[in-house]
């Protein structure tokens, strides 16, 4: 009986330090601080997310296939007597990939690319999102309560089929932030009036 007991416990700590990397490993994204600005054309967004990929997405990019991550903000306007009006859903796709030729890690949002040495500055610059402009003057009006909420996620719908159908059943492929919210009002004078996010 002693026996079989060493070793159940034996195999419990061998399965346990099998899943420790695991979690240490884990894929996530957490989206920080956002905040909408105004500028002469209208409004940007700023945003700043942690970003940490699992080894399988890694060794993903390394092989040269691109991973693609989005940007979505939505923005509403209370009502109090109904349903929020939503304002404004607008999506921003980043493209993360590996040049195995010149061993750059490469960003490419439209016609802007940027190349990277490290997997690690691409990620970082990846997670910031600065003067995104999202809505022209006029977009907002004066003496409203609005709501805003960011995230940021790994868009699987932009990748080969055969990618698609493996990240269904696989949890390492599902990585999205949770929504980052906010309230916010607009003065007369145009000045955004800012409220916590949440």
């Amino acid at each position: 009986m002693r026996c079989w007991k060493s070793r159940l416990e034996l195999w419990l700590a061998v399965w346990l330090l099998t899943l420790l990397p695991l979690t240490v490993s884990a894929a996530d994204i957490n989206v920080r601080s956002a905040q909408l600005l105004a500028d002469d054309e209208g409004y940007v967004l700023n945003a700043d997310a942690d970003l940490k990929l699992n080894a399988r997405l890694e060794e993903t990019i390394a092989k040269g296939v691109a991973l693609y991550f989005v940007v979505d903000l939505e923005i509403y306007r209370s009502r109090w007597y109904w349903f929020d009006e939503q304002v404004l859903s607008r999506s921003r796709s980043i493209q993360l990939s590996y040049h195995a030729l010149t061993r750059q890690y490469r960003l490419s949002r439209g016609a802007l690319h940027q190349s990277f040495s490290t997997l690690e500055d691409a990620l970082r610059i990846l997670a910031r999102v600065r003067s995104w402009h999202v809505l022209d003057k006029g977009g907002l009006k004066g003496d409203q309560a609005y709501q805003a909420a960011v995230r940021l996620r790994l868009d699987l719908t932009q990748m080969p089929k055969t990618f698609q159908v493996n990240a269904l059943a696989n949890r390492d492929w599902n990585l999205s932030s949770d929504w980052l919210r906010w309230t916010f009002g607009l003065a007369e004078n145009g000045q955004l009036l800012s409220g916590d996010s949440k």
